[in-house]
């Protein structure tokens, strides 16, 4: 493949507790994404978004890229790979300096030198900056500004969200990957790259909630006025409904998860007493028959927890009343029938699945929250590719000389 057409192409990569999956894409002419290859394998290195087992995660991860390689017929050289997992925080801080200059006018020098101070607080040995997001501006007494370069000031205050992670356990994504061998273009925070693909511009100027239900862990995300307000990690996913399920049936790990996902429901009040499924139970046991009900009746309460972990996170930050837009679900366990109903009882806010949007291609294949993330890195990529804002990390080795270009670029195309 030449070089000019391989500089188009972006690869999402996300390795989750459950699940690897890749997505390949062609950036267009006009900075938009078109789908060209999917891949995925079953995970089994991680537990809770950590790797636990390098070998099996390389392995994963060179056959989810392969298959996607294969059905795009191109080469894939580079990726932007996912992170999650409790070790992930994030928090609001800000920075402020005193504008240079004799005439007080802002500058992008001083818009680096605001950020530069922002990285030079103290963060422990053991920890790295995954992302460096900024919120807003405060010029003097004046607030809420976003593109302050040009503008007259004494003193500039910069809001951010800044996310870190474990040094150890990001070094183990990077290093499973390029022990598949290919090269990590950028770490992303996983929640931030699924509200890339599922998440509307208006939902993130008026306040939305986005939460991602993966295997292991359940990632929240907040948006507020276009910048993120808050981001945490739940350390309970799908794959403890399926243990659920299959305590609560005595089945094997495999058929909870079959019946989790064809007859299982997060809502038990819309399933009818009088439907019935059979069960394959552990051991030499025969088969038994037991009410649909069941199966709701075991999920709803796990399915009820989470959504009470993500009610405490936003009274916790002070976001209760700060997201009209209402909550986003995505990931695999948001297709479970019952998931707004159960949203709505705990969270009494509006709900809706998040779908991917904004692509192109194999939109048919893609078009599952189960891919929300492995698109939204891809559609990450695209931008970062194409100049836009959303590069706001430093490279994959922890150091932070891309950062203050990127930041700079963010608020010039803000408007």
């Amino acid at each position: 493949m030449a070089k000019d057409e391989n500089e188009k192409i972006v690869v999402g990569l996300d390795i989750g507790t459950t699940k690897v999956c890749c997505v390949i894409g062609e950036v267009t002419e006009t900075g938009g994404l078109n789908l060209i290859g999917i891949g995925h394998s079953v995970s089994r290195g991680l537990k809770k978004g950590i790797v636990v087992n390098i070998e099996t995660t390389v392995e994963a991860v060179r056959k989810a890229v392969d298959d996607a390689s294969r059905m795009a017929g191109v080469e894939v050289g580079s990726v932007y790979a996912g992170i999650a997992g409790s070790h992930v925080k994030g928090l609001n801080t800000e920075a402020v300096v005193a504008v240079a200059g004799k005439n007080k006018e802002v500058t992008n020098g001083d818009v680096e030198r605001v950020i530069e101070a922002v990285k030079t607080q103290s963060v422990p040995p053991d920890r790295e900056v995954i992302h460096i997001i900024p919120q807003e501006f405060i010029l003097d007494d004046q607030d809420e500004i976003r593109a302050p370069v040009g503008m007259y000031g004494q003193r500039l205050r910069a809001k951010v969200h800044v996310v870190t992670a474990s040094v150890a356990r990001t070094q183990d994504i990077i290093r499973s990957i390029e022990r598949a061998g290919y090269f990590v273009e950028d770490i992303v925070l996983q929640p931030y790259a699924s509200s890339e693909a599922v998440l509307t511009q208006d939902e993130k100027e008026l306040g939305v909630v986005m939460v991602d239900i993966g295997g292991g862990t359940t990632d929240i995300i907040v948006f507020s006025e276009g910048g993120v307000k808050h981001t945490s990690v739940v350390a309970v996913g799908g794959m403890q409904v399926t243990n659920d399920v299959a305590i609560g049936l005595r089945a094997p790990i495999e058929t909870a998860e079959e019946i989790k996902k064809s007859f299982g429901s997060a809502f038990a009040g819309t399933i009818n007493e009088t439907e019935e499924i059979r069960v394959k139970l552990i051991g030499d046991r025969p088969d038994r028959v037991v009410p649909k009900r069941i199966v709701a009746e075991i999920i709803q309460p796990r399915m009820e927890e989470i959504f009470e972990f993500v009610s405490q996170e936003l009274k916790m930050n002070g976001m209760e009343g700060k997201i009209p837009s209402g909550v986003v679900v995505t990931g695999g366990a948001s297709l479970i029938p019952g998931i707004e109903e159960v949203v709505e009882k705990v969270l009494k806010l509006p709900v809706r699945v998040g779908y991917p949007q904004g692509i192109n291609g194999l939109v048919e294949i893609a078009n599952s929250p189960m891919y929300a993330t492995a698109v939204g890195l891809a559609l990450y990529g695209a931008k970062a590719k194409s100049g836009g804002k959303s590069g706001l990390r430093s490279n994959n080795k922890g150091a932070m000389e891309g950062v203050f270009a990127n930041v700079v670029k963010w608020f010039k195309e803000l408007f």
